[in-house]
């Protein structure tokens, strides 16, 4: 199986962290999508995935399947390992609830600010409303304090177990950083789960 992705770019972080969790970074080729050169915009690409995105998981029988959660999905019920989406019918709906609103209201919040709200990103975006971004931004922030309150009560935010959920919130965190918003400060649960994180092999690689 392929992985197109662009190394280093928050969503193929996510899939490349869900890889290493389950030992399976060495059994998938990855190939490498020039996004700042707008390859991820050429019909070649776009036909495996009309998006427009990065990353995409391309099978063996030319199956392609986008959205990070899909293929984290696809990588969980491959490989042996931890369990990324839950294991009982309970812990996966809480996982997929969970994933939705750290999606939502980090990862892609973030990004719909980055996109809107920073100038000059050439090729990356055609289209910008900043006051759409700022909007984002105002609900990246609400979301962290939502699982500062979450992580006060668990370990992982989707409850008892490390998953896919807690791989999200660490590369939406990450791309906060590099977007310029920053974590309030008195979220020190959130603070104290992502310094947990950051021990983690998967996330460090």
């Amino acid at each position: 199986m392929r992985i197109y992705d662009f190394e280093g770019f928050p969503n193929p972080a996510r899939v490349r962290i869900a890889l290493a969790e389950k030992g399976a970074t060495s059994k998938v080729e990855f190939v490498h999508v020039d996004v700042m050169k707008g390859e991820h915009r050429s019909p070649d690409f776009t036909a495996k995935n009309p998006s427009a995105s990065v990353p995409v998981l391309e099978l063996d029988d030319g199956t392609t399947i986008s959205e990070c959660t899909a293929i984290t999905e696809y990588i969980d019920h491959t490989f042996e390992g931890i369990a990324l989406t839950g294991r009982s019918a309970k812990e996966r709906a809480v996982v997929h609830m969970m994933q939705r609103r750290a999606e939502q209201g980090v990862m892609d919040a973030v990004g719909t600010y980055f996109h809107h709200a920073t100038p000059g990103l050439g090729a990356l975006e055609t289209y910008q409303n900043k006051e759409w971004g700022e909007k984002q931004k105002e609900r990246a922030l609400a979301s962290m304090r939502y699982f500062d309150d979450v992580l006060a009560k668990q370990p992982y935010a989707a409850g008892a177990n490390f998953s896919m959920v807690d791989i999200t919130l660490f590369a939406g965190l990450n791309f906060a950083d590099f977007a310029k918003i920053e974590i309030p400060v008195d979220c020190t649960h959130l603070a104290a789960w992502r310094a947990r994180m950051a021990e983690r092999p998967s996330m460090k690689s």
